[in-house]
């Protein structure tokens, strides 16, 4: 019994997982740009805000964490490629509405492969830091809406949500 070739590339002709080759593939500009968002009862948010938090400075540490997370992607999901990063942005926005924090994650890259995860990872990283720091103050905190925004380089050219 054959099994039909999957559209997944993690998976090779019988199945398997595997690593997908990309040694053959050209070395070009990829930017991928993800965000999320974590929300949080308003005394939470105003902690954070005014830089009162008892662990510190909970948007400074986020934002090493998620630069940090972005280069360990691939010791972190098991088939993704280390790749030499040449930029990681971790931006955040309070969004005093929604009582919410609001993390975007640039990442960039000359290689043959895209940095998709590389900056979801600094997205998820960055907001479990939040929720790290904050946990004594609101345990009831949610991470949402984590995705991929835009994604530009390579074969498949460019996607934006």
């Amino acid at each position: 019994m054959t099994i039909p070739i999957s559209p997944l590339t993690h998976f090779d002709a019988q199945g398997q997982a595997h690593m997908v080759d990309v040694g053959a593939k050209p070395a070009t500009h990829r930017t991928a740009i993800a965000t999320g968002r974590i929300e949080m009862q308003p005394a939470t948010l105003a902690l954070i805000a005014s830089g009162t938090a008892k662990k510190g400075d909970v948007l400074g540490v986020a934002r090493i964490a998620g630069i940090m997370a972005a280069k360990k992607t691939s010791e972190l999901i098991p088939l993704c490629h280390p790749l030499a990063l040449t930029r990681v942005a971790v931006e955040f926005e309070l969004l005093e509405v929604e009582n919410a924090v609001q993390c975007t994650a640039t990442v960039e890259t000359v290689g043959p492969t895209g940095v998709e995860m590389e900056a979801l990872t600094a997205v998820q990283v960055a907001l479990l830091t939040v929720y790290d720091m904050c946990k004594a103050a609101d345990k009831r905190m949610v991470m949402t809406g984590m995705r991929v925004l835009e994604k530009h380089g390579g074969k498949s050219g460019s996607f934006v949500a």
